[in-house]
């Protein structure tokens, strides 16, 4: 009976979601390898653009290092340093341009103190625990749901689940706030590599399009948060409409 409530047909509410997630990732790697291909003129990797761009912004004590993996690139602000995955780090690309500047991008937020990075700081821990738990809490709220032999009982289900529900909104919270730090840090990767003078129209226009498709992920990955919350609701307060018709 439970699992009934997780394989029915509440799960083409998600399914736009899904697609646009699918849609949303092929298009950020088709991106970066198309242009990870085409080098810029300088012959910059992406250390020699992020080291330019740190010190531009007097963050000189920030250091740089080499990871492994791709697409793994972070700035990690505990060790104030701006990881580069090798395809990055090494690659005089437009691609390899993009994405180490938009890191430093974030670096330069933290450094100055962007309010949306603060917030999402202080709610990370609380979209951890949401995350951690809240599937948990759903579960056995619907649990009780299913076997109530009373209507206050229920009741009392449906009100765990919700809370439940609750706490997985806060994941959803944490993705709202990323966008806009998201596309600051993209924002301020574009305008030092223009305002640097070293790069030609065309690779500016490259590396914008890398970044545009990188953000498009964090889109999808919101809107796959909200179309589960859609849906737990849709499973919950429906189970709640049976029980009042016993």
């Amino acid at each position: 009976m439970f699992f009934g409530y997780w394989f029915d047909w509440t799960i083409i509410i998600m399914i736009p979601a899904m697609i646009f997630a699918i849609l949303a990732q092929g298009k950020v790697k088709s991106t970066y390898n198309k242009y990870s291909s085409v080098f810029n003129s300088r012959f910059m990797t992406g250390k020699d653009v992020a080291r330019m761009m740190l010190d531009q912004n007097g963050l000189s004590h920030v250091a740089i290092e080499r990871i492994e993996g791709e697409l793994t690139d972070h700035f990690d602000p505990k060790a104030n340093v701006v990881r580069l995955s090798a395809g990055v780090y090494d690659t005089p690309s437009c691609s390899a341009m993009g994405v180490a500047a938009h890191e430093c991008g974030h670096a330069i937020q933290h450094a100055q103190g962007y309010t949306p990075i603060k917030i999402r700081s202080a709610i990370l821990p609380f979209a951890q625990i949401g995350s951690s738990i809240s599937i948990y809490v759903i579960m056995i709220g619907l649990f009780l749901c299913g076997f109530a032999q009373s209507s206050s009982s229920a009741e009392t289900g449906v009100s765990i689940a919700l809370f439940g529900v609750a706490l997985f909104s806060l994941v959803a919270v944490f993705q709202l706030v990323t966008l806009p730090v998201e596309f600051n840090a993209s924002k301020r990767a574009l305008t030092t590599l223009e305002n640097c003078g070293y790069f030609e129209r065309n690779e500016l226009k490259a590396s914008k399009e890398v970044l545009s498709a990188a953000a498009m992920t964090y889109v999808a990955a919101l809107l796959s948060t909200l179309s589960s919350i859609l849906r737990l609701l849709v499973i919950i307060l429906g189970r709640s409409n049976n029980n009042r018709r016993r």
